[in-house]
């Protein structure tokens, strides 16, 4: 999630606003339920977990933690992005409707990315180099902190712009430049001074030894720039006494517990993405459910296919969460277990998960390039789906 708003112009965006609302005014669903779907949830959790679960969970239940997360919020996240993006994939890839520049992002995002993806895996499969295969590993653990912060500055500018409470361009470019350098503290503080080897789903990949400087480096712009923010933050709530107060928890929330804290407990390591998956989804309900309102207002010129789905707003909605969660099975797991009970390939090589590896780093890369064109500035559906009030 990136830029999807930038001002408060956008909440005249959209169907008409004269329906009822089942959402207060200035929220995704309620003061409450953002509080602890953005972020503020996580902040209890990670407080919980630290008093009563230390040393984190024995092997066997946290492996039945991440086996439920995985199933009932991860997975459904990214199978959510596929269902969204790809919904009438050619009016916005090769239609009149959308500007040229957002329909060549559509078509790189896509086409290209997914081919190039699978170019690439599959070389590193035939070539029999599982280092090779490991790079893209590297490239999702570069993406992950990236993405993290994008979202969470784009949870903030989403609040602000619900509570029209806006920021000025260059409070934006402050907030983004923090965010970056957090996401690079982090990165650089795993791969700094040496390489070192780390199994991912059988599969060796090894983290890159940058010099310390850099390292330092980042750490002094993370500083300096927080510092600004919440100077900045201060700033703004002496002038208007109001802040969007969701949003900054899960700005904030978003760079520190979840970038560059997060390892202070390894069972917050392990339930952060659910948090991270938890924030997107709060934002894809609101999307989706204004979404279906929408497609149930103008039935009569819908496809023979969209004619058979459940007529009302909350059915529609329910089918596609529980699309979602099947997707996401299938995806990650059903799918790719099954290939890899019926392919041979060199388990001594690869791991006894080879197919599961794969499913794991195209889903995860691809989803990162899917949601850069979704939630930008300028996207149509965004602007009409996530602002408009539904029933």
């Amino acid at each position: 999630m990136t830029d999807i708003a930038q001002s408060s112009s956008l909440l005249s965006s959209g169907v008409s606003s004269e329906r009822p609302s089942a959402k207060p005014a200035g929220y995704l669903f309620g003061p409450v339920t953002d509080f602890l779907l953005l972020g503020g949830g996580s902040v209890i959790a990670c407080a919980l977990i630290a008093l009563f679960f230390p040393n984190g969970l024995s092997k066997s239940g946290e492996a039945a933690l991440i086996g439920l997360l995985m199933l009932t919020i991860n997975q459904p996240h990214f199978a959510h992005s596929y269902q969204m993006f790809y919904r009438n994939f050619r009016a916005k890839a090769f239609g009149t409707e959308y500007p040229s520049e957002l329909r060549w992002r559509y078509v790189n995002a896509g086409l290209v990315v997914p081919a190039a993806l699978i170019a690439f895996l599959a070389l590193g499969i035939a070539s029999g180099s599982a280092r090779l295969l490991s790079y893209g590993a590297n490239l999702m653990f570069f993406l992950v902190g990236w993405h993290y912060v994008k979202q969470g500055y784009g949870i903030l500018i989403v609040d602000s712009v619900q509570k029209r409470t806006t920021f000025d361009a260059g409070t934006k470019t402050l907030f983004r430049i923090n965010g970056y350098a957090c996401w690079l503290v982090a990165w650089f503080g795993l791969n700094h001074a040496l390489a070192k080897a780390n199994p991912y789903l059988g599969i060796t990949y090894y983290t890159f030894p940058l010099p310390d400087a850099a390292y330092s480096a980042a750490v002094v712009v993370a500083a300096c720039t927080t510092c600004a923010t919440f100077a900045v933050l201060a700033h703004a709530w002496r002038q208007s006494r109001t802040l969007p107060w969701n949003g900054v928890v899960a700005y904030l929330t978003t760079l520190y517990l979840w970038v560059i804290f997060v390892r202070f407990n390894p069972l917050v390591l392990v339930v952060v993405p659910t948090f991270h998956s938890l924030q997107y989804l709060a934002v894809v309900w609101r999307y989706q459910i204004n979404a279906g309102y929408a497609d149930t207002v103008r039935q009569g010129g819908q496809s023979t296919l969209g004619r058979l789905l459940p007529t009302s707003t909350k059915g529609r909605f329910v089918l596609f969460v529980l699309f979602g969660v099947l997707l996401g099975y299938l995806g990650f797991m059903g799918v790719p277990r099954l290939l890899d009970g019926v392919i041979g390939y060199d388990t001594r090589l690869y791991g006894p998960a080879l197919c599961v590896f794969v499913a794991y780093i195209f889903i995860n890369v691809h989803h990162y390039f899917l949601d850069n064109v979704m939630w930008r500035r300028g996207n149509p559906d965004v602007q009409q789906h996530i602002f408009s009030r539904s029933r």
